[in-house]
């Protein structure tokens, strides 16, 4: 349920929600490049207010004009609070955007070695294939992503095996 009475908000997030345009009652509302008020605030990495709007009920699978959900933006920002909070209730980490990209691809491709770490703790999946058939493997952009990615796959294998 998205839509709330304000009062059942803080004043902090409501007036973070009406100073960046977003409607208080509204908690699933589009903004800029279709973004929801969590995704915003949590490019913004505001924990309080994104656990506010999650606690509110708030779309956290919610995707913009890009297809990205909010936990892009956690992993954009290397907001580690952020991406933990949003993996705990359950949030798509296989959520691909317009260009088949996952946030795992986006981490390996940035060099982001402890997003990818913490990422691979909640079991994306490896095999996913952006739209130039590229895996989050491809992208790895430095050699320790690139050796962590090549033990996520080999247990992996493992794994479906047994």
């Amino acid at each position: 349920m998205s839509k709330v009475n304000r009062q059942d908000l803080s004043e902090v997030t409501n007036q973070w929600l009406i100073a960046k345009g977003y409607n208080p009652g509204d908690l699933n509302q589009r903004g800029e490049n279709g973004d929801t008020a969590l995704m915003k605030v949590t490019r913004e990495g505001v924990y309080a207010v994104v656990k506010e709007l999650i606690d509110a009920g708030a779309d956290i699978n919610a995707r913009n004009s890009d297809r990205n959900n909010a936990l892009w933006f956690a992993c954009f920002g290397n907001h580690y609070d952020l991406i933990n909070l949003l993996l705990a209730v359950n949030i798509n980490i296989n959520n691909q955007n317009d260009n088949g990209a996952t946030v795992l691809m986006y981490a390996a491709s940035s060099g982001k070695t402890e997003v990818v770490k913490l990422l691979l703790q909640h079991h994306p999946n490896l095999d996913l294939k952006n739209l130039d058939d590229y895996k989050a493997i491809d992208f790895a952009s430095n050699a320790e992503v690139l050796r962590i990615l090549k033990n996520a796959t080999k247990s992996n294998i493992g794994q479906s095996l047994s």
